[in-house]
């Protein structure tokens, strides 16, 4: 069998194609490129689906012949597609689809639909050994659509946001804040000089046997606060509001994961999703999975976004787990 593979991602605003190879010990990365959408949607402060999918369309063939021309391979070369099927806005999802079914079907090979949360799981599994996925895993999904906690090997959700996801929280905050869309990253960089406890922001659903996660009311919080201290003040403390602000919700995804995976009884714990790329949420759930004794995965930072390196390691990895 043809060991190359075509990974193709367009759930959301960012157009994505990576070649990996599987050499049958490990998966190589041959390419992982991708064309971001921020500027088309940051006048609106989110993601349009009409105006996503559009750019999908007019990008996905330039990224592809990119991502062929690093890989240094023809299109020929290809063996395998794996192409993101869900969950995601249905117009971007639907460009994907059809242009990994197209071309499957002018190049004579398979192509096969994945979950779009399984890679970002086998994201992780990219940086580790593949022994890996013969061993328990639990992992905490983080992203701005999603955060939840599944046992992986029994494909098991055992916590879910009952409302805005973390990086929901970070963007709706920022945006409050006056930080612009999308925030998270402009959050953290002012958090690095800034004193994380400054101002103790809610903690929701605090029961150590809740696995499930709030942030809608840490974003009101946010709001009143900022009423109640005013532009100035806000101004002037900026560094220290976001360092308060990320730490709040560090401290609530850290603790609900390890508690997790204590109960359990697993050791090996996955962070991934677009907000694991946070320095913060990732050196607080270094040091509770540490003092825990539990093993932390976590993909390299450009892993963490969403890239179609992962969604060709979701087609690949469960073949290897059953090798």
């Amino acid at each position: 069998m043809n060991n190359i593979w075509l990974g193709i991602e367009t759930s959301c605003d960012d157009t994505a194609c990576a070649v990996l190879r599987d050499n049958g010990g490990f998966v190589e990365i041959l390419s992982n490129c991708l064309y971001s959408q921020i500027d088309e949607h940051k006048a609106w402060g989110g993601v349009v689906p009409e105006l996503a999918s559009r750019a999908h369309l007019e990008k996905i063939v330039p990224v592809l012949r990119q991502a062929l021309e690093e890989a240094k391979i023809n299109v020929e070369d290809i063996g395998q597609i794996a192409y993101t099927q869900s969950p995601g806005l249905m117009g971007s999802l639907l460009v994907g689809i059809n242009f990994a079914r197209g071309l499957a079907k002018d190049l004579g090979i398979k192509c096969y639909g994945v979950n779009h949360l399984d890679g970002h799981i086998c994201s992780a599994l990219l940086n580790s050994q593949l022994s890996t996925l013969n061993s328990q895993l639990m992992a905490l999904i983080v992203s701005g659509g999603h955060t939840e906690l599944v046992l992986v090997n029994e494909k098991v959700i055992v916590g879910k946001t009952r409302d805005d996801a973390a990086g929901e929280a970070f963007d709706k905050s920022g945006k409050i804040l006056g930080l612009g869309y999308p925030a998270g990253a402009a959050i953290s960089k002012l958090a690095k000089n800034g004193d994380k406890n400054f101002h103790e922001f809610p903690r929701a659903l605090s029961d150590a046997n809740s696995f499930d996660f709030s942030f809608s009311g840490l974003k009101t919080a946010v709001l009143r606060y900022v009423q109640a201290k005013g532009e100035e003040f806000v101004k002037e403390h900026m560094a220290d509001i976001c360092a308060s602000l990320q730490e709040a919700i560090a401290d609530v995804l850290s603790l609900k994961a390890v508690n997790a995976a204590k109960k359990h009884g697993i050791e090996n714990l996955i962070l991934c999703g677009g907000v694991s790329a946070n320095y913060r949420v990732r050196e607080l759930m270094a040091e509770r999975a540490a003092k825990n004794g539990l093993n932390l995965i976590c993909p390299s930072p450009e892993l963490c976004t969403d890239n179609g390196a992962m969604i060709a390691a979701a087609a690949i990895f469960p073949v290897k787990a059953k090798a």
